[in-house]
């Protein structure tokens, strides 16, 4: 028997253009701090901001990063660098609070030989893992399989960064 996996949202990826060329999905409006439900932003302040993954790896995949345009760590001020381990920090608390994972991976990756998607803007990888949650679809379907629609899960969270 045949069975449909559906996840709509990952059409805007898939018919995605790309946007202009020099457009950063990461650059936030200088002006702003605070939640953006629009970019699915659950925290920002002068130095770094959490956003959520579009394209999760996992159920609240979230991302950190420096409000300034920076492509590596070594780019970071000290200011900075502390704030994005501060955030790091603060996140997996709260969410371990909330969702109870089993634990984390997380991660920078430096570059697009690193695996970086976006490797014009720093950004740490904080995905909760839990027990039993990766199994053959990944391997051999290549289908990530994720519980929760994803702005049902920023409207969870969203509480717990204000």
């Amino acid at each position: 028997m045949t069975q449909t996996l559906w996840a709509p949202w990952r059409m805007e990826y898939i018919l995605k253009d790309g946007g202009p060329q020099d457009a950063c999905v990461f650059c936030l409006p200088p002006e702003h701090e605070g939640p953006l439900p629009e970019r699915l932003v659950l925290h920002s302040d002068k130095l770094v901001f959490l956003v959520m993954n579009r394209f999760p790896y996992n159920n609240a995949h979230l991302l950190a990063a420096p409000r300034r345009h920076v492509g590596i760590l070594a780019e970071a001020t000290a200011e900075e660098r502390a704030a994005l381990i501060e955030l790091v920090s603060l996140t997996t608390e709260r969410l371990t609070a909330f969702m109870r994972p089993d634990g984390y991976n997380i991660g920078i990756n430096q570059g697009k030989v690193a695996g970086a998607g976006i490797s014009d803007h720093l950004h740490i990888h904080i995905t909760p893992r839990y027990n039993g949650d990766t199994n053959y679809m990944t391997v051999v379907g290549e289908t990530r399989v994720i519980p929760e629609h994803i702005q049902e899960t920023y409207a969870k969270l969203l509480g717990l960064f204000r």
